[in-house]
Order: C-alpha cells, then sequence, then structure tokens
C-alpha cells in the first residue's frame, strides 16, 4: 500500500499491483513503421545550472535506445523527447546523434535523427537560418542517420510569409540526399511554432505543407504531425501523395491513427512510445496479423496515461516520461537535463505512476514503489 497525494491537500492509499503486464509476441514490426522519440538521460552527479549545457549519462542513454531497439522499435534521436531546446543544445544533441548513430549500426536499429536549427540563439536573417539547417541536415547524413527535418523556431521567427517556408524546404530537399521526413510540432509543444507555414489559420498552413511535399515528392519518405487533431490528420494523410507515409504524431489519438480506417493509417512517432514501448511493439505485433479489435484492446487502456503526460503545459510532458523511466528501472535516478524534473506538479506525477501501474508497465512493480515512496518522502508524504 502506498499512500498519494489526491490533489486537494490531502492524501489517498493506493494498492499498486504485484506482477507486470504479461507480453507474449516477438520479433520484427511489418504492418506499420514505428519509432519512439527517446528521452536523454541527464548525469545527476554533474555540478550543472539550468542554464548550463546539458551532463548527459551517456552508458543510460544509449542502453534505453537499446531498450526500444529490442522491442522492434527505431528511435527517432534528438527530438523534442530528448529535450531538444529545453534543457539540450545543439552541441549536446550533435553529440547524442553521433553516439547513436553508432550504437544503432552497432545492434542493427533503426534511426531517424532531428535536423534543425537550434544552434541559433538570437535573431537570424532566411539566408542564417537555411545554413543552419545545412549544418545539421549534413551531420545527420554523414552519420548514415534519416533526417527528420524539425519546425524552426528561427524560420518561424524569421519567415514573413508562406513563400519563406516553401523556398527554404525547397532548398534543404534538394540537397538531402535520402529521403526525409517532414515534421509540423503545433505551438501546444512549443509555443514559439505559432504559425508555422505562414499562417495561424490550420487549414492555409496544411495547404503550404502539401505544397512543400508535392514540389519533391522523392525526396519525402513522410510526414510526422503532431496538432493533437485525429481528424485533422486523417484529411491530411488521404492528400498525400502516393508513397508518403504520415507518421502520428498524435499522443491523444494514437489507436485510432495507426489503426486506420479503409482509406489508410498513420505510421507512428510518438513521445508516449518511450514509457509504453515493450506494450506498443506487441499491440503492432497484434495489428501485424490483422487483428485490429486485438490491437485496440491492448493500446486503447494507455491513452488516459497518455493524455495526462502530454496534457497543458504540454512541452512538460518530458517530465513524466523521465519519472516512468526511473520508475520502470532504465535508470538509477528521477534527474532531468535543465533541471525539468520540478516542471510537473507532485499529484501529477504520483497519478502518472499509479496509471502506468495499473497498465502493468512497471517490469518490477516492487522497484516501482519504492522509488516512488521515496519521492514522495522527499515531498513530505506521510508513508
Amino acid at each position: 500500500m502506498i499512500r498519494l497525494p489526491d490533489g486537494s491537500g490531502g492524501v489517498r492509499e493506493y494498492s499498486p499491483r504485484s506482477e507486470p503486464l504479461a507480453l507474449t509476441t516477438t520479433g520484427a514490426l511489418t504492418s506499420r513503421t514505428v519509432f519512439s522519440a527517446a528521452h536523454v538521460v541527464a548525469d545527476p552527479y554533474a555540478d550543472t545550472t539550468p542554464d548550463s549545457p546539458a551532463a548527459v549519462d551517456w552508458d543510460a542513454t544509449l542502453a534505453f535506445r537499446r531498450h526500444l531497439w529490442a522491442q522492434g522499435l527505431g528511435v527517432a534521436e534528438a527530438m523534442d523527447t530528448a529535450q531538444r531546446g529545453m534543457g539540450l543544445d545543439w552541441a549536446g544533441a550533435a553529440e547524442l546523434i553521433r553516439r547513436s548513430a553508432a550504437e544503432a549500426k552497432a545492434v542493427g536499429g533503426r534511426i531517424a535523427c532531428g535536423v534543425g536549427t537550434d544552434q541559433l540563439t538570437g535573431p537570424a536573417d532566411l539566408a542564417t537560418v537555411r545554413a543552419a539547417y545545412e549544418e545539421q541536415l549534413a551531420l545527420v547524413e554523414e552519420t548514415g542517420s534519416q533526417a527528420i527535418l524539425m519546425a524552426s523556431r528561427a524560420l518561424a521567427a524569421a519567415a514573413e510569409g508562406p513563400e519563406e517556408y516553401l523556398d527554404t524546404y525547397a532548398h534543404l530537399l534538394r540537397q538531402s540526399s535520402e529521403p526525409v521526413i517532414l515534421h509540423w510540432l503545433g505551438p501546444m509543444f512549443d509555443p514559439a511554432l505559432e504559425g508555422y507555414w505562414g499562417s495561424a489559420d490550420l487549414d492555409a498552413a496544411t495547404s503550404v505543407f502539401l505544397d512543400v511535399i508535392a514540389a519533391h515528392p522523392d525526396k519525402v519518405d513522410g510526414i510526422k504531425v503532431s496538432l493533437l487533431d485525429a481528424q485533422r490528420e486523417i484529411d491530411l494523410r488521404r492528400r498525400l501523395p502516393e508513397g508518403v507515409r504520415c507518421y502520428t504524431g498524435d499522443d491523444f489519438n494514437y489507436p485510432e491513427l495507426i489503426a486506420g480506417d479503409d482509406q489508410g493509417f498513420s505510421h507512428a512517432l510518438l513521445g508516449i512510445f518511450d514509457p509504453l514501448g515493450p506494450l506498443a511493439a506487441e499491440a503492432v505485433r497484434i495489428l501485424d496479423t490483422g487483428d485490429v479489435k486485438g490491437f485496440r484492446e491492448l493500446l486503447d487502456p494507455t491513452v488516459e496515461l497518455s493524455r495526462h503526460l502530454f496534457q497543458a503545459p504540454t512541452r512538460f510532458y518530458k517530465t513524466g516520461v523521465v519519472l516512468l523511466a526511473w520508475l520502470a528501472g532504465h535508470q538509477d535516478h528521477f534527474t532531468m537535463v535543465g533541471g525539468l524534473q520540478s516542471a510537473r506538479s507532485l499529484p501529477h506525477l504520483a497519478r502518472a505512476y499509479e496509471l502506468a501501474d495499473g497498465l502493468g508497465l512497471f517490469p518490477d512493480p516492487e522497484l516501482a514503489e519504492s522509488r516512488m515512496t521515496s519521492l514522495l518522502t522527499v515531498y513530505g508524504v506521510p508513508q
């Protein structure tokens, strides 16, 4: 029995489950391409401040990626989940990309890496933004990884309208040696991206996005859509050129989007698959057999946890993700780069624990309970 804060100043008793969820399927995923965006593990012994460069525990960070690859998942590296632009600067991201790409080659894991402009620290003109993108694209391609062209805060600030987006992306796609994934990250994940593609009107922005793809369909493997709007994603994927994939980034509606309908489906590139890795992989292997009902029965119950972790302000979902990694035994501490372990309240973290435990996500429920108890004690919750 563990006592959890109830959010109203009191505490309530919760009885953790005694056994983890039993997972039985193994093997590669065949019907969907599935990436998990992966978090970074901070070095808890480093003498840092929130403004200093990130100190990363590389051994634990790479071990977690091996855990994801072992499930049959691809790794989406140096993305939002890795605290890109929220504690992890470009120098840290570049090192992460190099190390993870080398690890992927060693174990045969699939990897795609984020390409952005976060080496720019102040206002920049379009030429400077383009050069920053080029620098990062070159590094990712040198490692042999697939590139994910991420939305850029600097481009959002510099562009005056759709033409600047069309020109910038056309230039980058012409330069890319292999097809890339285009990422549309909504302002709920990063407020600085409001009005991306040249308009705050999502219908107008969608038209520009599709124009970018239509001009270079041979250079676009797929799109990752993170707008938390299932119907908009469905409408968008139905308008994609043949051969261009839609990777859902919708952490609120992913089961229905991955399952699809009689007109198509979404692949996946999701932050929530960081804590859900083994369960998500099992669900997709069930879907591989054509059993949509079984897929939904396994994955649908995880949505409540995902919506909790990604509740507004959504950009702080990483705190819950790292908490669950600690409770699951993937790292030895609950510390984050930039000190973001403090970004969510104790009741929020307690509810995340309860929901994850209820799903059977913790390989060792007793370890998870012990670690959660220690955290609660630090916060002054009597046990």
